[in-house]
């Protein structure tokens, strides 16, 4: 848990040095951020994307995996800022992900046959 509220706080510095206060933000600033970190962490999946072979007709192609893992970095920083826009703090994320995690295996027990998110609305 330390190192992740260290990732965290380590965030919130940078996005302040950048000019992005996160903290105390309407409604109408919320969706603004959700959507302006959403597409960051979109274009990140594309250069994701980008760094494994994925063209099966292309010939040329390596998979660039030092660069793979620069990307899952870059989707590590702006989803810490998304969740800070959510006021999620570490402690929020872990709690919700051991949470979700525990929904999961239940899923996978039952068989997951059907899609019902009433499992999840507790997290």
């Amino acid at each position: 848990m330390d190192k992740l509220r260290e990732i965290f706080s380590m965030q919130a510095d940078l996005n302040r040095r950048i000019g992005v206060e996160l903290e105390g933000l309407n409604e109408e600033q919320k969706t603004e951020w959700v959507l302006n970190y959403t597409r960051a962490m979109q274009q990140e999946l594309a250069e994701l994307t980008d760094s494994v072979p994925w063209k099966w007709w292309a010939k040329y192609q390596e998979f660039d995996e030092q660069n793979a893992k620069v990307e899952v970095v870059d989707l590590f920083h702006f989803l810490i800022s998304l969740a800070q826009v959510l006021g999620m703090s570490a402690e929020d994320v872990y709690d919700a992900y051991i949470k979700k995690n525990k929904v999961n295996h239940e899923r996978q027990d039952s068989g997951y046959a059907s899609k019902d998110e009433d499992d999840s609305r507790h997290i």
